[in-house]
């Protein structure tokens, strides 16, 4: 709830109080009580000036003060030479109580209807100056969120945590730092590819903090109408202020925040111009700090990157092995199980955090549908392709075709089983054995994936002499893969390689793994014989089949 909101709350509930103190102080029974010849006695001397009488008590006015005793002790007889009066005493409390009510709610309703009609006339004159083309996204309230994620939420990112920890502390305890003589940093750029976490980091920096979070995609600042981009970056920032200590979180900041070229001033350029211009009118304590987050830094304009803007930069990537084991013991937490962790870690290289989240949820709605009590680790090999991959609808294979494709199979999962590439399990109507990765491989390891990548059209080549147009992918891959080895990586012949040296080293892993599949034919065999009936092989399998031989 913003300050401004919370501090009018609780001006008029002090008020409140104040009125019902005041009440009581003036409406509380002050009356000391006497007894019954006490009473007599004023009432035989003619001391009283007043006889009052309610339903507990008769009260008795004198020039020293008021005297109250219980109605039930006194007689009328007493009272022969006084005029009584008759008072109900809970009638003015609540006269009061409801007068007070009346007045309080009547003053809400006449402030509600005076903003109202002061909003309306502001915007009939907004509506007036503008154009009839003004968007009304300019004229949006920006909320800030209530963020719900901790760090106890997220599994595998305790470099990162440690990163950010110093400004939760900062936005908890300002005057330790001040006091040091250090600020933090204004911003903080959170790098690292898609579905690594990055949004639930920042929320999860909001919560430990205790603070607003506002958060806005980059694309949102984006407008086809002038000015309406800028506008928005200063709204953004004037509510963060307004409500500080606070976190501003930009999402895909690249789409805002590219390298100008300075040929043209298009809104893009303008919404850039505002946005760096605000962070440059952050005062050392005004409580705000900026997190962005991109997954291509390289095209971000260098103004945007200097010290004072965005200082410190935390970089974002994939999940290792033990961090995946982490972020899966979250995700399974609340799902019955009964698998090793570590194995579905292992069967998961290059899986971000979504894409584990997805796994998980994928492998627990089919436990559902197959009415199963626990998730197995059967289960998570079923879907895993379908995470990866996306789902396909099956061909309608004829039995020569079915075979064709059992031979292309079993060709790559012993190539790549021989060879130790990572994969769990392979299906008959896969058309990828394992995603490729970005991860750094030496010259043997990426021999080795284009072996795998070759061998069922070597397989084919040995047993029909011929193979199926369902190898282009494979091929394609390969190729690629082949250029970059020479091209990028040097690892040709020479540094500066011709084309003639990738269609040598094509030619050298394929003769090399059609080599390999002649030598291993009962292997291959075997595997087939699986793929045909069981439509599904496992590494493990295909490793006792080879440990036959060796």
């Amino acid at each position: 709830m913003p300050e401004s909101k919370t501090n009018r709350i609780a001006i008029y509930v002090s008020a409140f109080i104040i009125i019902i103190l005041i009440l009581f102080a003036l409406l509380r029974d002050n009356a000391d009580a006497i007894t019954l010849k006490q009473a007599k006695e004023l009432l035989q001397n003619h001391n009283v000036e007043k006889v009052v009488a309610t339903k507990k008590y008769v009260y008795l006015k004198t020039k020293k003060g008021y005297y109250k005793i219980p109605f039930s002790q006194v007689t009328p007889d007493m009272f022969a030479d006084y005029k009584v009066e008759v008072d109900n005493e809970s009638n003015i409390l609540l006269y009061l109580l409801v007068f007070i009510l009346v007045l309080g709610l009547g003053s809400l309703a006449f402030r509600k209807w005076q903003k109202k009609s002061l909003k309306e006339i502001f915007t009939v004159s907004e509506s007036k100056n503008n154009t009839d083309f003004s968007p009304s996204e300019g004229n949006t309230h920006i909320e800030a969120i209530k963020s719900d994620v901790s760090f106890n939420d997220i599994g595998g990112i305790s470099d990162v945590k440690v990163e950010l920890e110093e400004i939760i502390d900062f936005m908890k305890n300002p005057k330790r730092y001040k006091s040091f003589g250090a600020r933090m940093p204004k911003g903080v750029l959170l790098i690292g590819p898609p579905g690594v976490g990055k949004t639930m980091i920042a929320k999860a920096v909001a919560h430990e903090a205790g603070v607003p979070f506002y958060y806005q995609s980059g694309a949102s600042f984006v407008q086809i109408y002038v000015g309406m981009g800028a506008k928005r970056v200063h709204e953004l920032f004037a509510a963060a202020k307004k409500n500080a200590p606070s976190i501003i979180f930009i999402d895909e900041i690249d789409a805002v925040g590219k390298k100008r070229d300075g040929n043209r001033n298009d809104e893009r350029e303008a919404t850039l111009n505002q946005l760096l211009t605000e962070m440059d009118g952050f005062e050392g304590s005004s409580g705000v700090i900026v997190i962005a987050a991109t997954n291509k830094i390289d095209v971000l304009d260098a103004a945007l990157l200097r010290a004072g803007r965005f200082d410190r930069r935390v970089f974002v990537e994939l999940p290792t092995k033990r961090e995946r084991e982490a972020i899966l013991i979250k995700y399974l937490e609340k799902i019955p199980h009964e698998l090793d962790v570590k194995i579905v870690a292992n069967m998961t290289v290059g899986f971000n955090g979504a894409a584990l989240a997805t796994l998980v949820n994928e492998a627990a709605l089919l436990a559902l549908r197959q009415n199963d009590f626990r998730v197995t680790l059967e289960h998570f090999e079923q879907v895993k392709d379908k995470v990866i991959f996306g789902k396909k609808k099956l061909q309608m294979l004829n039995e020569r075709q079915k075979a064709f494709r059992a031979t292309y199979q079993a060709g790559k999962v012993m190539v790549a089983t021989y060879y130790d590439i990572t994969f769990e399990k392979l299906m008959l109507s896969n058309e990828k054995l394992t995603p490729a990765t970005d991860e750094p491989f030496i010259k043997q390891e990426l021999e080795s994936r284009v072996k795998m990548l070759l061998a069922g059209i070597a397989a084919c080549d040995i047993k029909y002499n011929e193979h199926a147009s369902s190898a282009k992918d494979d091929l394609d891959e390969a190729k690629k893969l082949v250029k970059k080895m020479c091209e990028e990586y040097g690892m040709c012949s020479s540094l500066l390689p011709d084309k003639k040296e990738q269609e040598l080293l094509l030619k050298r892993l394929y003769e090399e793994s059609r080599a390999l599949l002649e030598s291993l034919l009962k292997v291959l065999e075997k595997i087939e014989y699986v793929l045909l009936e069981r439509e599904s092989i496992s590494k493990t399998e295909v490793k006792e089949y080879l440990n036959e031989v060796f």
